[in-house]
């Protein structure tokens, strides 16, 4: 007997677990399997409505009484470097990038291991071994690339940035650098040069994750001219960090049922 994916994709929510960004709440998913011919498709469509891409699922919050996570991304037409923007670029100059096919290195993970040691070292991800990081890389049924950004004399590797290529721009999956050069601000730099690299590309955005009011480490997202922000089932512009909220309450997202009949399809017949 012949079987084949279901037309339309399936929606789950995952059971509670702590939030990551605002300590003393929890947190769910909204998710749907990424797989099959029209992935792409999906993946363009879902990344418009606030979705991320983790290897393949695509998800966003779906929190029960909390919608401080809000989908952003970068306006290339209207980014304007800043001062502070223009000097991270000038002290990484020596840095030169290079574009890869979805496919994981041992340099990788050591980078990735001594930056989650460093940063994250108490987070959802500090157990991960090799294969759950080639997982990470490589389970990518879309257009991915790895970007690595290494020092043109030493050669060394110092900054990555798994990087999807959507229809509208690229959105930056995951990133991690070396801790051991703070002042090169590295994480910033890596998102001016995807400015740039869609820019070179004709692509309008660059997807950055989720910015969280009152969240210190999503902090620096909302430093960026020419931001937007998925709202009420539009993208908005950037007002400022005051005019968003953290604030909990029982009305603040809809049923789940009600989401899911929100949600804009694309035709995935062909």
């Amino acid at each position: 007997m012949r079987h084949s994916l279901p037309l339309a994709p399936q929606f789950y929510v995952t059971a509670p677990q702590p939030c990551p960004y605002l300590p003393g709440r929890m947190e769910r998913k909204l998710f749907t399997a990424l797989q099959g011919e029209a992935a792409d498709k999906l993946n363009n469509s879902l990344s418009k409505q606030g979705f991320r891409r983790s290897q393949n699922v695509l998800y966003r919050p779906s929190c029960s009484d909390c919608a401080a996570c809000l989908s952003a991304r970068i306006s290339v037409e209207k980014f304007r470097p800043s001062r502070s923007q223009k000097r991270t670029i000038k002290r990484n100059a020596h840095l030169r990038r290079r574009a890869t096919s979805a496919w994981a290195t041992e340099d990788q993970y050591e980078l990735f291991r001594t930056y989650l040691d460093a940063r994250h070292a108490d987070g959802g991800m500090a157990d991960m071994d090799v294969f759950d990081f080639a997982a990470m890389v490589e389970e990518t049924p879309i257009r991915s690339r790895v970007i690595e950004y290494s020092d043109e004399v030493t050669r060394e590797l110092q900054a990555v940035c798994l990087t999807d290529v959507l229809d509208d721009g690229l959105s930056m999956v995951y990133s991690f650098y070396s801790p051991d050069v703070p002042a090169q601000s590295l994480g910033t730099y890596m998102i001016l040069d995807h400015v740039e690299i869609a820019r070179e590309a004709g692509l309008p955005y660059v997807y950055l994750g989720y910015w969280v009011p009152g969240s210190a480490k999503m902090g620096y997202k909302s430093a960026f001219s020419g931001l937007e922000l998925y709202r009420h089932g539009g993208w908005e512009p950037f007002r400022s960090r005051d005019s968003y909220s953290a604030d909990t309450h029982p009305m603040s997202t809809d049923p789940i049922a009600e989401q899911v009949a929100n949600i804009s399809l694309p035709d995935l017949r062909g």
